[in-house]
């Protein structure tokens, strides 16, 4: 029996008659989303009063258009189109009916109000646009909101990587939830520029016109090359002005209908709008100086590269990302910078070829065969298929129960979208304080128990437990010396995990439990998240994580610093950490307070250490936190695994390990050194001899080969549904 195609809903709170870049996101999306393999529901938010933008997707599969309007399906809808309120109502409404798998909506507001929804609740693909992009604007209202709607949202798709680093540094609910997609580009296969500069040069614009996108100033443009020796013709194309102000749209009007050497052509359909933008020279999209600090990437930019054009724009960090630093037509605030680049372009070929070649590879990785592929990796992630051996016309009930699911939280999340499994979570209040009630219906509700941590929820539903039921015990560092594992019934156990093969060896000579009974699956990294590209410099930047307790040793992180920037002083740290002050049981005790009082002293005192410390608060956002860390330090004097290194090298640094006991079961040794200065020569000789990439590349390699997500989460489905776990789990792989 096949699995029928993933149903996807789409709403923009956007008018699909009018021509511009969020109208054309929701065709995009919705062609982007059938050739993912969706069976995609367009819901129109407005009467169809031309069909430029919907016609070309009745030719498209699996894409159905809801005409709410003509159907009559919204009671008292105004002629402006669907309020926010009304179209979430039908929304809601047809997923009743017959439930979508995903609903992708753009528009803060509407979001919002989907994000109340409970039966809409994590099947949300929000596009966010419209917020604040930077911190004055974002108020406590704004961030609750983008709280909710995180929450509420399988995946936050974001156009860029600085719209996601932004969110994500903003809302940490938004933290793992937020994913690229960038702006899809959609290019008619005749319509490309033929790389000739004619000898009356033409410039590009379409979309709409406002204030902000400079469209008044370049119908200057065609005077200003006059003066320059160039003829040209500017061809504006589209239909939307903005009346505010209404002073500005009249004269917008005014330049359009009579300017010499502009050609206004109106409004169009968009393949008809990039047949006519090839027949062009240039493309524009130059913007005021206010609009540098936007997160948002123009898709404008991407189909005039597409189409082989180069485009004028502004020099911002992101474009110069997109296009490299020395991009030839970055141009200034004013109408005569542009002006010179165009020139300088129009007369040297070899500047104009160069900026066209730019602007064409970086549309390489926005085209719709490129936005599938991305979808459909979200869809398998949000839409997993049945493991091996589960049925899910007869689910597999698991209880998951601890005090504490932080390490636990993403894996429960997985087996709960598993087809096939019906999954519960005991969660208690603290170590032996729980609803008992609740935990013994559980107990005899479930097929198996997942005990994080062995701790009394161990010893509960050990007690508890059937014959013909199977628990499974996870045991961290901070239980193997306790007194719940001796008291532990054993023989009620099917499966202790450890994470790493040091515990688990140690957990099998302290506590003499059956061998095979003690099993390894290592802890996870989620490397498809933490896959971000690096900032400029960061491989003069060491990182740590968490540096409470005293035994993290944060002394000698400090060591390779001050050995490093005796040899380089680019070298800087940086820390990640809650204080330890803020955990009560360890600011008590007088040798910890004693041992940071002494470290702190020391980073404000000690000439090598100046201003080359900085600590970032403690928070979700490691990621993009990591961005800027080239180098992960673990200086401690034992761990039971330590994930801050994995996490950096499948973010692209390096790690860089002192030998703490069972160190090199988790770590290939080629990262692992014997001391302060022997970890600061090493990473300085990386660093000098231009390896930095080299190493990275490796260590993400071996990374991603022993604890990738999607590895650990198959060990972990394998373990509760079909109850086995290969016997020895080399935590290298």
């Amino acid at each position: 029996m096949s699995t029928p195609p993933p149903r996807a809903l789409l709403y923009g709170d956007v008018d699909l008659n009018i021509i511009d870049g969020s109208a054309i996101w929701a065709q995009s999306m919705a062609q982007a989303l059938a050739a993912a393999g969706c069976e995609v529901t367009l819901l129109l938010k407005a009467p169809v009063r031309t069909d430029r933008l919907i016609a070309p997707l009745a030719t498209v599969p699996g894409v159905h258009l809801l005409r709410p309007y003509e159907d009559a399906l919204v009671p008292d809808a105004g002629p402006r189109g669907l309020t926010p309120e009304q179209a979430v109502s039908l929304m809601v409404a047809r997923h009743e009916r017959r439930p979508f798998d995903l609903v992708v909506v753009r528009g803060r507001r509407l979001a919002g109000l989907a994000a109340q929804e409970e039966s809409l609740a994590g099947r949300l693909w929000t596009y966010l646009t419209d917020f604040p992009h930077g911190v004055d604007g974002l108020t406590a209202t704004t961030v609750a909101e983008l709280t909710e709607i995180s929450l509420a949202s399988r995946f936050l798709l974001c156009q860029t990587e600085e719209l996601r680093a932004f969110l994500e540094s903003s809302v940490p609910a938004a933290c793992g939830r937020s994913v690229l997609f960038p702006p899809v580009v959609v290019v008619p296969e005749d319509a490309r520029a033929d790389g000739q500069v004619h000898a009356r040069a033409r410039l590009a614009y379409t979309g709409k016109f406002a204030q902000a996108w400079n469209t008044l100033e370049m119908t200057g443009l065609p005077a200003a090359l006059e003066r320059r020796g160039v003829e040209s013709e500017l061809v504006m194309i589209g239909d939307k002005i903005h009346a505010d102000p209404a002073d500005w749209s009249k004269r917008m009007r005014k330049a359009l209908e009579g300017t010499p050497g502009v050609d206004w052509r109106g409004g169009m359909a968009r393949a008809d709008a990039l047949r006519a933008s090839a027949e062009c020279d240039f493309g524009l999209s130059w913007r005021d100086p206010s609009m540098d600090a936007s997160l948002e990437l123009s898709t404008k930019v991407l189909e005039l590269g597409a189409l082989g054009l180069p485009v004028v724009l502004n020099r911002t960090p992101m474009h110069e990302a997109l296009l490299g630093s020395d991009y030839p037509l970055f141009a200034g605030a004013d109408l005569d910078s542009v002006a010179e680049v165009v020139a300088r372009a129009y007369h040297d070929r070899s500047v104009y070829a160069d900026a066209a070649a730019r602007c064409r590879a970086a549309a390489g990785d926005h085209t719709l065969e490129r936005a599938a592929e991305r979808l459909r990796g979200y869809l398998t992630e949000a839409l997993p298929p049945v493991p091996t051996g589960a049925d899910p016309e007869r689910p597999l009930k698991v209880v998951v129960a601890g005090h504490d699911m932080k390490f636990f939280t993403r894996l429960a999340e997985y087996l709960s979208s598993l087809p096939g499994l019906e999954v519960r979570i005991d969660e208690w209040e603290g170590l032996g304080t729980h609803d008992q009630y609740r935990s013994r219906e559980l107990a005899g509700w479930a097929d198996v128990v997942i005990c994080e941590w062995c701790g009394p929820n161990a010893l509960f539903y050990a007690k508890w437990k059937r014959p013909d039921q199977r628990l499974i015990v996870r045991l961290h560092r901070f239980e193997l010396y306790a007194e719940w594992p001796r008291r532990l019934d054993i023989d009620k156990v099917d499966a202790v995990v450890c994470v790493s093969p040091h515990y688990a060896d140690l957990t099998r000579e302290i506590t003499g439990w059956p061998a095979d009974k003690v099993v390894v699956v290592p802890n996870w990294v989620d490397d498809e998240q933490l896959a971000r590209p690096k900032l400029p410099g960061a491989e003069y930047s060491l990182g740590m994580i968490g540096i409470a307790p005293s035994r993290k040793r944060m002394d000698r992180g400090l060591d390779v610093l001050a050995e490093l920037r005796r040899m380089d002083p680019r070298y800087t740290m940086s820390i990640k950490t809650k204080q330890p002050w803020d955990y009560w049981w360890i600011w008590n005790r007088p040798e910890e307070r004693a041992y940071f009082e002494r470290v702190y002293r020391r980073v404000q005192r000690e000439e090598a250490l100046a201003g080359a410390v900085v600590f970032d608060p403690f928070g979700p956002d490691v990621a993009t936190w990591l961005r800027r860390v080239g180098f992960m330090l673990s200086t401690s004097d034992d761990e039971s695994f330590h994930l801050a290194p994995a996490e950096c090298a499948a973010s692209g640094g390096v790690p860089a390990l002192l030998p703490w006991p069972g160190a090199d079961t988790i770590y290939d040794p080629h990262w692992i050194h014997d001391d302060a200065v022997a970890m600061a020569e090493a990473i300085h000789a990386v660093v000098r001899e231009g390896r930095f990439e080299e190493e990275a590349e490796r260590a993400r390699a071996e990374v991603i080969g022993a604890y990738s997500l999607g590895r650990v989460r198959s060990l972990w489905t394998d373990l509760v549904v079909l109850g086995t776990v290969p016997a020895s789990v080399p935590a290298r792989a």
